[in-house]
């Protein structure tokens, strides 16, 4: 198959099919042309074909690039972008690398948002010393963790009321600082 068909002509639909319509349509193809039903000499390449269609056309961004450029702009999508180069995570994942080892990526921030929400707490550790006997035959033991939890009260304010709450003039109620400061080396 040298020059490929258009997309909404393969599931047989109009351009501004609706996401069910395309759904529908690529379920029937798919049933009438899948290689394990389908026996007849050339089903096969049809199966793909309709594959391809149905997976760029049920993605709304894919879609609409191919809307906009035709085969064309499908060129390199398979990959996560448009000819490869740093787009689909180039960046990015620099950053991640220079974070793990900086603290920080490209320009200091990182890359990833913070969360103004509770953190994950550590998990709770207990040792505890058992006999090989106890290891083989098993037994049952009940054992006392204390565990911090939140205030009914304050819910973990800290305040006394609704009232007393502030937002810190410091950080803005983000819970973090940043700043910068310049050396000889660089910001």
């Amino acid at each position: 198959m040298s020059e490929k068909r258009d997309y909404y002509e393969v599931l047989g639909i109009s351009k501004g099919a609706s996401d069910d319509e395309i759904k529908k349509a690529y379920r029937k193809l798919a049933k009438q042309y899948h290689p394990d039903v389908n026996k007849e000499p050339g089903a096969e390449e049809k199966f793909k074909e309709v594959n391809e269609a149905y997976e760029v056309l049920s993605d709304p961004q894919k879609r609409a690039t191919y809307d906009q450029f035709g085969h064309a702009g499908m060129d390199g999508m398979g990959a996560g972008g448009f000819g490869g180069g740093f787009s689909g995570g180039g960046f990015d994942d620099l950053n991640d690398i220079f974070g793990s080892f900086f603290g920080g990526g490209f320009g200091g921030g990182g890359s990833r948002a913070r969360s103004n929400g509770p953190r994950k707490g550590q998990d709770r550790y207990m040792q505890m010393k058992i006999s090989f006997m106890d290891a083989i035959f098993g037994k049952t033991e009940t054992i006392t963790i204390d565990v911090d939890e939140q205030c009914s009260q304050c819910m973990g304010t800290g305040a006394h009321s609704k009232d007393d709450v502030t937002i810190c003039p410091t950080c803005h109620g983000s819970g973090t600082v940043v700043t910068q400061q310049r050396t000889p080396f660089g910001v």
